[in-house]
C-alpha cells in the first residue's frame, strides 16, 4: 500500500512537469551555451526509491557567464537539490549582459 501512495505520488509530480513549461529565457536573445557542465550527484534515496526524471531550473546567468541563482520550475522533490547544486556550478558563454535561461537536468535510473 505503501509503495503505491509513493507511485501515485510520483506520477503525480511527473503530470504536473509535463502541463506547462513557461519560457524562462529573456526575450529577444537566444539560448546561451553551456561552455562547462557539472553532472548532477544521483541522490541515494532517489535511486532506492527509484525515481527518475526531469529537474526544470530558472536560471540567471551573469555576464561573465557564471550562476548567479537558481530557481525550481518543476522536478521530483527527492532530486531538485542535486540538480540545482550541479546546475550552480555551471559555466556558460559570456555575453554583454546578464540573462535568464531555462535548464532541465535529467535523472536516469541506473
Amino acid at each position: 500500500m505503501r509503495r503505491a501512495s509513493s507511485l501515485i505520488a510520483v506520477a503525480a509530480l511527473f503530470a504536473a512537469l509535463l502541463t506547462g513549461t513557461s519560457k524562462a529565457q529573456t526575450p529577444g536573445h537566444e539560448e546561451r551555451k553551456v561552455v562547462s557542465r557539472v553532472a548532477p550527484f544521483y541522490p541515494e534515496v532517489a535511486k532506492r526509491m527509484q525515481v527518475g526524471g526531469v529537474v526544470k531550473l530558472e536560471v540567471v546567468v551573469r555576464a561573465n557567464g557564471r550562476v548567479k541563482s537558481t530557481k525550481v520550475l518543476g522536478g521530483s522533490p527527492v532530486l531538485i537539490q542535486a540538480a540545482t547544486t550541479a546546475v550552480g556550478k555551471w559555466k556558460f558563454e559570456v555575453t554583454p549582459q546578464e540573462t535568464t535561461e531555462a535548464v532541465q537536468v535529467v535523472f536516469e535510473l541506473p
